[in-house]
C-alpha cells in the first residue's frame, strides 16, 4: 500500500513564525564568527557584566557538582533558595515576601513565559511602554496575546506616562509590563508611577533584573513594595544576572500572586521539572555574599556610564539626558542613517564593533543605537577611537546626499 501523501508543509505554527529576531543577539553571533576567523571585536551590543560573581558562587557550585547534588528539586526551586530571597526582599525593601510566593526559574526568561501564560487568553492585550526589551512582545504573542505600545520619551527620562496608559487600557486589557531600570533605555521609573500604574486595576508585569544597579541619589522602588491588594495584581521578575554577574548561571525567579502559583506550579513541572540543583546553590551563596559585588561594580559602571555618554556625544549621537539606570545607553544615531539594523551591521563589519540597532526595541527605536557599558573603559575607549572614522565618513556621506543609506 502507497504511502499517504503529507497535506501539510512543514513550516513552524504561526505563534512561531511571527516571533521577530533578537537582534542583540544576531549582532553578537556575526561577532563571534569574525573573532573566530581571527578578526577582533569590541562588544558594546550585548549586557554582560565584565565583572566575576563573588568567589563563594563558584565554590558553592563547585561543591555541589563535586558531591553529587545534582539531581531533580522541587520544582518551585528550592525550600532554602526561596525563603533567602523572601529574606533579600525584606533586607533590601522592607517588604515581607512569602517563599510559598517564589517560583525559581532558570532566569526571566521562562519567568515572562510563566507570567504571560498564566494572565493571557488569546486576543488578550498587554500594554508595553516603549522603547521596550525585544522579548517582551515576542512573549506576549506567542501566549497568544497582542502588545499595545505606549511611547516614553527621551527627553523626559524615558518616564511612563501614567495618563498615556489609561488611555490605551480596553476590556481587553491583560496586563502591563513594567522594566525598571529599564533595558534599553536606562530608565527607572518613580513610586508615584508604579503606584500610579498599579491603581489602574490592570496586573502589572514588573520587570526587575536590573534592580540595585542605579547611579547617584535616583531611588529605585520596587513593585514588591506596593500596598498589599495592588500586590496581588502584581508578577515580580527578579534573577542573578545582572545584579551578582551571573549572566551564565541562568537563574532568575518570579514572585507571584498567591492565584497564580499553583498554577505556575503546575507550569513549571511540565515546561521545566527544575532548575539546575547546583546552579540553585550558587545562587544561595550570591544572596549571602554578593553585596561586595555589586558595592564594587557600582562606582565602575558610573565612571564608565559618564565616558560612554561624554563620548557618544562627541561623535555627533544624540543623548538628551544621561540614564539613571542599569548598564546601556540608547543614543539618537539619525545624523548617520535612519536605518539602525543597517547602521549597526555596518559599524561591526567596517569598525568591528558592536553595537545593538534600535529597531530591535520597536519602532520607537528606530533611528537609534544602543550601547552597553558592561565593559572595561579601555575597551569604551578602543570602541570610540574605532568608530570615529567610520562615523564620520557615514555623516559626511548623509549631509551630502541625504537620502542615502547607511551602508556602504
Amino acid at each position: 500500500m502507497p504511502k499517504p501523501t503529507p497535506t501539510r508543509t512543514t513550516k513552524p505554527p504561526r505563534k512561531v513564525a511571527a516571533l521577530e529576531p533578537f537582534l542583540a543577539m544576531e549582532i553578537m553571533e556575526r561577532a563571534h564568527e569574525l573573532e573566530r576567523s581571527g578578526e577582533s571585536v569590541i562588544h558594546l551590543e550585548l549586557g554582560e557584566p565584565d565583572f566575576d560573581p563573588a568567589p563563594e558562587v563558584f565554590a558553592a557550585s563547585r561543591a555541589a557538582t563535586s558531591a553529587g547534588r545534582v539531581g531533580y528539586t522541587d520544582s518551585r526551586g528550592r525550600a532554602d533558595l526561596r525563603e533567602a530571597i523572601a529574606g533579600d526582599y525584606a533586607r533590601r525593601f522592607g517588604r515581607d515576601v512569602s517563599p510559598n510566593r517564589i517560583l525559581v526559574t532558570a532566569g526571566t526568561s521562562p519567568a515572562m513565559l510563566v507570567a504571560f501564560s498564566l494572565l493571557l487568553e488569546p486576543g488578550d492585550e498587554v500594554i508595553v511602554p516603549t522603547p521596550h526589551y525585544p522579548c517582551y512582545p515576542n512573549f506576549v504573542r506567542y501566549c497568544g496575546g497582542e502588545p499595545v505600545f505606549v511611547r516614553t520619551d527621551p527627553a523626559d527620562g524615558h518616564r511612563i506616562d501614567v495618563e498615556a496608559v489609561r488611555r490605551a487600557l480596553t476590556s481587553r486589557t491583560a496586563a502591563i509590563v513594567v522594566g525598571s531600570p529599564a533595558n534599553p533605555t536606562g530608565a527607572v521609573q518613580s513610586e508615584e508611577t508604579l503606584r500610579g500604574l498599579a491603581g489602574l486595576g490592570v496586573p502589572l508585569v514588573a520587570d526587575e533584573i536590573y534592580q540595585g544597579l542605579v547611579y547617584g541619589d535616583v531611588p529605585a522602588f520596587s513593585a514588591s513594595q506596593l500596598d498589599d491588594a495592588e500586590r496581588e495584581q502584581a508578577f515580580v521578575l527578579d534573577g542573578f544576572s545582572k545584579r551578582y554577574a551571573m549572566t551564565g548561571f541562568r537563574l532568575g525567579w518570579v514572585v507571584l500572586p498567591d492565584w497564580a502559583m499553583r498554577p505556575a506550579q503546575i507550569l513549571s513541572q511540565n515546561l521545566f521539572i527544575s532548575v539546575n540543583s547546583f546552579v540553585q546553590e550558587a545562587g544561595l551563596a550570591a544572596l549571602a555574599h554578593g553585596a561586595a559585588t555589586l558595592s564594587q561594580m557600582l562606582p565602575v559602571y558610573q565612571r564608565r556610564r559618564e565616558r560612554l555618554v561624554e563620548g557618544l556625544r562627541a561623535l555627533g549621537f544624540g543623548v538628551p539626558r544621561t540614564p539613571d539606570g542599569a548598564f546601556y545607553v540608547l543614543a539618537d544615531a539619525r545624523r548617520f542613517g535612519d536605518d539602525s539594523r543597517a547602521l549597526a551591521f555596518d559599524l561591526l563589519e567596517r569598525a568591528r564593533v558592536g553595537t545593538t540597532p534600535g529597531i530591535d526595541f520597536g519602532e520607537a527605536g528606530e533611528g537609534m543605537l544602543r550601547f552597553c557599558y558592561a565593559v572595561s573603559e579601555e575597551k569604551i575607549e578602543e570602541g570610540l577611537a574605532r568608530l570615529a572614522p567610520v562615523l564620520s565618513e557615514l555623516a559626511d556621506r548623509r549631509a551630502s546626499h541625504p537620502r542615502a543609506g547607511a551602508r556602504s
